[in-house]
């Protein structure tokens, strides 16, 4: 009779044990949640994350300063206009002799209201090189704003992976845990009827109902985490935090893409922060530029125009056109000092991007050979993996035999669901390396 109890409670157990190892392994949708795939979250936070769209208007504003700088080319037309009252009554004295008068005359400047108008219209010449210089150094500014965008759009892209590997990584310890409670929900309940029956020891079972309530806890934590991750992962969506959604699995593992030496050759030819660099440099170099350009006089094409407003014998409409010279020629060495500055500004630059190549070279240096650890330890886990189930078919059948106690077989249970857990989070982990790899080349 006791042997017929034990083949039976073996037998639910082995079956709740498969049961819990089949949907361990296909992770079956909870819910009428809509699936958010890692290419649409991808697509979604390159649209819509606010950082990044704040990174792209920079783009924008950069561009419309370069035409403002152009419109310098241009003449120059500046109007100006004084009206005023003389509270002084100016008069101009001619004397008797001037103009073979008997007395000196006298002529008031006006009688009310009186004033200047003029229009000036300045076309550059000799500044024309520096507008140059200038329009160049701007267009290298938004150079950089396009390569800081690119680096916060990769930014972007490697933390919405990292955000939903994390959540897949939650998503998959959940569904492996509540497994996991059905297998013990049923191992307890025939263990409760067994020790009525003094089938099994009550050891047995108060084990069993010990290892129901810490993996229903498990299931409570994992709610919260995964809880927690979705809000992140919505925000860096620019999305409402509380937008349901589940998450898709992950493809099987990739062979390796490429060599260290082709790794570092990439990165150098795609990372944001290596054309940043460059473009500080060239920056710096016509910033030297325009520093020398100060030596020119600024030299111009100028036509003038002067109305005095209400006077009584002033000439009107007075009309000029010529050239002009503006120039300090003593600056007491300024202008040499300031060069210096611009020499030493270039230097720096180039240190700059020697370490910004060095930096790049490192940090893909680190990932790949990450990348390559996560590789081997899949292989380990997913042997562990294959082990503990054969371990555990092998204990259920001594158990059939009852060559081993309910103590060793609910030992090996969860063993064996720890090992598929490990291996999930293997291969999890190995995308989340994948992920930084591939911002570390400069790829989104």
């Amino acid at each position: 009779m006791r042997a017929g109890y034990i083949k039976s409670f073996s037998l639910a157990i082995a079956g709740t044990a498969l049961m819990a190892g089949m949907l361990s392994r296909g992770h079956e949708p909870s819910g009428d949640l809509p699936v958010l795939s890692l290419a649409q979250a991808v697509q979604i936070a390159v649209e819509n994350n606010r950082p990044v769209n704040m990174a792209k208007l920079d783009i924008v504003k950069s561009k419309w300063e370069v035409a403002q700088t152009k419109t310098k080319r241009f003449p120059a037309i500046t109007t100006y206009l004084f009206a005023s009252i003389d509270i002084t009554n100016p008069t101009f004295t001619f004397p008797s002799d001037l103009f073979d008068n008997q007395q000196p005359q006298k002529l008031k400047l006006s009688d009310g209201i009186t004033g200047t108008a003029s229009v000036q219209v300045a076309q550059p010449l000799s500044q024309l090189y520096q507008i140059h210089l200038a329009v160049r150094e701007q267009e290298l500014s938004t150079d950089l704003a396009t390569q800081q965008y690119r680096g916060q759009r990769q930014s972007i892209v490697a933390s919405v992976k990292q955000a939903y590997y994390a959540t897949l990584q939650t998503e998959s310890a959940l569904e492996a845990t509540q497994s996991l409670v059905k297998q013990y929900e049923e191992t307890d309940r025939v263990a409760t009827n067994y020790l009525g029956q003094e089938s099994v020891l009550k050891s047995d079972s108060l084990e069993a109902k010990a290892k129901l309530a810490q993996s229903r806890y498990q299931v409570v934590q994992l709610r919260d985490t995964l809880q927690t991750q979705k809000e992140q992962l919505n925000e860096l969506l620019a999305r409402d935090l509380d937008t349901p959604f589940r998450t898709e699995q992950v493809p099987p593992i990739t062979p390796a893409e490429m060599d260290l030496k082709t790794a570092r050759s990439t990165a150098l030819q795609q990372r944001p922060e290596v054309k940043e660099a460059e473009i500080d440099t060239q920056r710096a170099e016509y910033d030297r530029k325009l520093s020398r350009a100060k030596y020119i006089p600024d030299v111009g094409a100028a036509i003038h125009y002067l109305d005095p407003i209400n006077t009584a014998f002033l000439p009107q409409n007075i009309l000029s056109a010529g050239l002009e010279l503006k120039w300090d020629p003593f600056d007491w060495g300024g202008r040499r000092d300031e060069v210096k500055q611009k020499d030493v500004s270039i230097q720096q630059s180039h240190y700059q991007l020697q370490e910004t190549r060095a930096q790049v070279m490192l940090d893909v240096d680190n990932n790949f050979r990450k990348l390559e650890e996560s590789r081997s330890l899949l292989d380990v886990s997913e042997a562990g993996r294959d082990a503990a189930n054969e371990k555990l078919r092998e204990i259920s059948d001594q158990f059939k035999q009852s060559s081993v106690l309910m103590r060793d077989l609910l030992q090996q249970q969860a063993a064996a669901a720890n090992a598929e857990h490990e291996y999930e989070q293997s291969l999890l982990s190995f995308w989340n390396a994948k992920a930084a790899f591939e911002k570390a080349l400069g790829e989104e």
